[in-house]
């Protein structure tokens, strides 16, 4: 079943539930993925799980703002969003699986100062995208190679 699909589910079981906060969501994501459908590079599996980061990535700023702003209210309504949103994202890796995973690439790229940061960026980003969040990857790509 593709995402697509999963999604337009969903919908319906939130419709026949009468959740709006869900529904709200989920259409925000076919929204997503219709313009993907038109965009040049079209649909893809990579694609929608950028475009599903994105918009949880947005969804925990604007949260964050509203918080700064004394807005509580707003920034609820975002986060349960951002959750919904989320589930849909795959697994994120541990802090110890993203380590590992750095230190491999470290040694396959034979990066050995932050000098070498941006090889090593490249290809750990290309390798756990969709698994790991970018922030964190590079504050552990940055911390190995100043050892």
């Amino acid at each position: 079943m593709t995402l697509e699909e999963k999604i337009n589910a969903d919908i319906k079981t939130a419709m026949l539930a009468k959740d709006s906060k869900k529904l709200e969501s989920l259409r925000a994501i076919k929204s997503a993925i219709l313009l993907l459908k038109t965009s040049p590079e079209g649909l893809t599996p990579e694609s929608e799980i950028k475009a599903l980061q994105k918009m949880v990535k947005q969804r925990k700023e604007t949260a964050d703002i509203y918080i700064s702003q004394n807005r509580p209210e707003l920034a609820e309504v975002e986060t349960s969003q951002a959750a919904v949103m989320e589930a849909y994202l795959p697994q994120q890796m541990s802090a110890e699986e993203i380590k590992a995973a750095v230190e491999k690439i470290i040694t396959e790229t034979g990066a050995s100062s932050p000098a070498d940061m941006g090889k090593v960026m490249g290809v750990a980003t290309k390798a756990l995208a969709g698994k790991a969040d970018g922030k964190v990857i590079s504050t552990l790509v940055k911390e190995l190679l100043t050892k």
